[in-house]
């Protein structure tokens, strides 16, 4: 089970620097072919807005994959189950409020990881 958890915990992980990378480095160029509905002509000026949510997406992934490294682990348990929450709970709201498609894309991996995490805690 703590496998699984783990992988998981990569897995949200590596979205997220993906989308560090789409929304810092890619806006303008790769963005714009993966938010297909968002306004062409917004790219350009919404280019510092996306960077500053890059950032955030990176220091969830930093959370996520330093998780992976703690030796102790309770302490380990707490911060991969507090980063996958921050990710669960910005997956819903985005839900809500951009797109559907996000529960799918980041919260739904990070409510798994968290399943799978508090299944392996009561075994």
């Amino acid at each position: 089970m703590w496998i699984a958890a783990k992988c998981i915990i990569t897995l949200v992980a590596l979205l997220h620097l993906y989308f560090l990378w789409l929304e810092m480095f890619a806006w303008t160029t790769r963005a714009k072919k993966v938010f297909k509905s968002f306004p062409e002509n917004l790219f350009e000026p919404t280019k510092t807005l996306a960077a500053n949510q890059g950032l955030y997406n990176g220091f969830l992934a930093a959370g996520l994959l330093w998780s992976l490294f703690i030796e102790n682990h309770e302490w380990q348990f707490n911060v991969a189950l507090f980063f996958l929450g921050c990710v669960a709970v910005a997956g819903i709201y985005g839900a809500i409020t951009a797109s559907k498609k996000i529960f799918t894309v980041q919260a739904l991996p990070a409510l798994i990881g968290i399943g799978l995490l508090l299944a392996q805690q009561m075994v």
